[in-house]
């Protein structure tokens, strides 16, 4: 059978305006392999457990599968055309149970693949991704809006903390691009 290419909207949810990523990868990938391209694309370091959500099915790694009370899948093994097979397919992804990312991603659009184009790729996103261990939602906002208050006595903790400025608004769809060619 031949490959196919998904199309995915990632949205990482409980933030306005929207952070968001549109990527292409083949529909054969692991969830294990799509677990590490979400990471690249979205701007995180692979420094937390995460796990899938696909019609109730929890896909995970397998020592998070031997702790958890749920059956599940190993995302090594499992790979994203044996779960996710329909146009408009909603499933979620969670980064850093402690922090609780959770990015709906939405099956827009199976095509064929383009003569020369290389996937992974990232069509389009908007917005940086919030810093690692900022304490989800409620610590993010809470970080932007001490970075935008002059007279905020946490600012200079939190500017030492980023290691300088953090450009909520920053996305790079060319360094994106760079990082999953390697």
């Amino acid at each position: 059978m031949a490959r196919k290419i998904y199309q995915f909207k990632v949205t990482l949810q409980g933030i306005r305006p929207p952070i968001w990523r549109r990527i292409q990868v083949y529909d054969d990938m692991t969830f294990y392999e799509f677990h590490h391209v979400l990471q690249t694309v979205m701007g995180w370091y692979n420094a937390h457990l995460h796990s899938f959500n696909v019609n109730g099915r929890e896909i995970t790694d397998a020592e998070t599968l031997a702790e958890s009370w749920n059956d599940g899948e190993d995302e090594q093994k499992a790979r994203l055309n044996q779960y996710v097979r329909r146009e408009k397919q909603k499933f979620l992804y969670e980064y850093d149970f402690g922090d609780s990312w959770e990015h709906e991603i939405l099956l827009e659009k199976i095509l064929p693949p383009e003569p020369g184009a290389r996937y992974p790729r990232c069509l389009k996103g908007t917005r940086a991704c919030p810093p690692e261990d900022c304490g989800g939602v409620w610590g993010y906002e809470e970080l932007l809006q001490s970075l935008a208050d002059e007279d905020d006595p946490e600012r200079e903790e939190y500017l030492t903390w980023l290691g300088g400025e953090f450009d909520p608004e920053a996305f790079d769809l060319a360094e994106v691009n760079a990082r999953l060619a390697r």
